[in-house]
């Protein structure tokens, strides 16, 4: 969990993502259970419905399930579901938007591989 919360965006959200990046980072395993409501309204001093709502909007989009009178739990295909969504955000936002500033410069694919080829070695 975050030490804290973001005031600046909707809290319902923050925890979402942070359910989804514990997913995506392998913190938290498909079949494994989350915090809970009570567990993270503790922590963050939050409205039990504030939780609901963003475990809700996982629940709905199938990378948590229920189990009554026990919690949530990470759903069966929930990691790969995160990493395809995240995949075509990356593309959408970043990589389009590149796109188009390389079109503006006059910059080529082959150039933006060559740039993208070094830094990647300068990393290393």
């Amino acid at each position: 969990m975050r030490s804290s919360l973001d005031d600046n965006r909707p809290i319902f959200q923050q925890i979402k993502e942070m359910i989804e990046d514990e997913i995506v980072n392998g913190e938290l395993k498909e079949g494994e259970q989350v915090p809970s409501t009570n567990q993270l309204v503790a922590h963050y001093k939050i409205n039990p419905a504030t939780v609901l709502k963003g475990f809700n909007q996982l629940v709905d989009s199938g990378i948590l399930y229920k189990k009554r009178g026990v919690g949530m739990f990470v759903a069966e295909g929930a990691y790969q579901m995160l990493r395809e969504n995240r995949k075509q955000a990356f593309r959408d936002e970043f990589v389009w938007r590149m796109l188009q500033e390389a079109k503006q410069l006059g910059i080529t694919a082959e150039e933006i591989k060559k740039m993208i080829d070094s830094m990647g070695r300068d990393e290393s």
